[in-house]
């Protein structure tokens, strides 16, 4: 499906894009919610689906909407590179004021999109909602970051004990009636202008996942944009975790990404302080592979590769090779 080429916007013109992978019944209520807004407020929804395998492409084919445009990834390229091609697919054929970015199980309240229409939303070059868990409970994984490295009164407050919730947006945060400054953030709910877009850039697909969405925004931030918290657009996060008390990540080549990614997001944080942080993460993470029996092997040489790319700032890894290195078959 295709939609047409010119598109007719309001002049606070706004595209959604949308990255799915085999999650067809949430993407269903996602599009759904989407679909629901009114067209001033969203013209056009890129959907792209990431290869999927249950249905999903089908599915979209099914759909007769002229705000849809759907993009068939011939290959899962992960959520990174599928937002690194929404966004570049969007800035070529629609070039809109706004941009939305969303997983396919988030999606904003219905109204969500009204509601940043409704405000002068000049002041920054990207805004961050705040997502909610379907229950209502803040969605503890998306809450928005400012980096301690940059400010002396968040570091201080990280090491008097704060930990996570140090330097995090937190309940008082989200009950506020006003926006709050902030570093870093997901990609649920992150609205980005086209002036953050010239700043920043797209985000780097190889990452493939994690932490792509933090590397982006506190690339944007670094790079002197403004990110806003808006606690007043809210979105929810209908995400599954892994199972109770199991600390192994499954499958066993996320590690790989999801070390070799966090490596990057602290040499950025940090800066000259890396030297410090850095081995300090090392050693925490490879003390984790008392949680790999039968696996330490393998974990111990994915975290390994995943050290040494991360210094060497290589995204251009393929996915066969890291499911290799786990040793897992070489299907998708």
């Amino acid at each position: 499906m295709s939609a047409p080429d010119t598109l007719s916007m309001a002049s606070d013109g706004l595209v959604a894009v949308v990255v799915t992978y085999n999650r067809l019944d949430p993407l269903k209520v996602t599009l759904a919610r989407l679909l629901a807004a009114d067209a001033a407020d969203l013209p056009r929804i890129v959907v792209i689906d990431n290869a999927s395998t249950d249905g999903t492409g089908a599915w979209l084919a099914s759909l007769d909407n002229p705000r849809l445009d759907v993009v068939h990834s011939p290959e899962n390229v992960g959520g990174a590179g599928g937002f690194e091609a929404g966004m570049r697919h969007a800035a070529a054929r629609y070039d809109p004021d706004w941009m939305v970015l969303m997983d396919d199980d988030a999606r904003p309240y219905p109204d969500a999109l009204a509601a940043f229409h409704a405000q002068d939303r000049s002041g920054a070059e990207a805004w961050a909602a705040a997502v909610y868990h379907p229950d209502g409970r803040i969605c503890d994984m998306n809450r928005p970051s400012r980096n301690p490295f940059w400010r002396p009164e968040v570091l201080r407050r990280t090491l008097l004990g704060g930990g996570r919730d140090g330097f995090h947006m937190g309940a008082a945060d989200y009950a506020a009636d006003h926006p709050t400054d902030i570093d870093g953030t997901s990609f649920v709910g992150f609205f980005i202008s086209r002036a953050g877009r010239v700043r920043a850039g797209f985000p780097d697909g190889g990452l493939f996942i994690y932490g792509d969405d933090v590397l982006y925004t506190l690339g944007l931030t670094a790079k002197g944009g403004t990110i806003l918290f808006d606690p007043g657009l809210r979105f929810e996060h209908a995400f599954t975790t892994s199972a109770e008390g199991d600390l192994r990540m499954r499958p066993l080549w996320k590690c790989y990404y999801h070390y070799r990614n966090l490596l990057m997001v602290y040499r950025l944080c940090a800066g000259g302080w890396f030297v410090l942080a850095g081995p300090a993460a090392a050693l925490k993470w490879l003390a984790k592979t008392r949680h790999y029996k039968g696996e330490r092997r393998v974990f111990v040489g994915l975290v390994m590769r995943a050290l040494r790319d991360g210094l060497l700032r290589r995204t251009d890894v393929s996915f066969d090779q890291v499911r290799a290195w786990a040793g897992e078959a070489q299907n998708k």
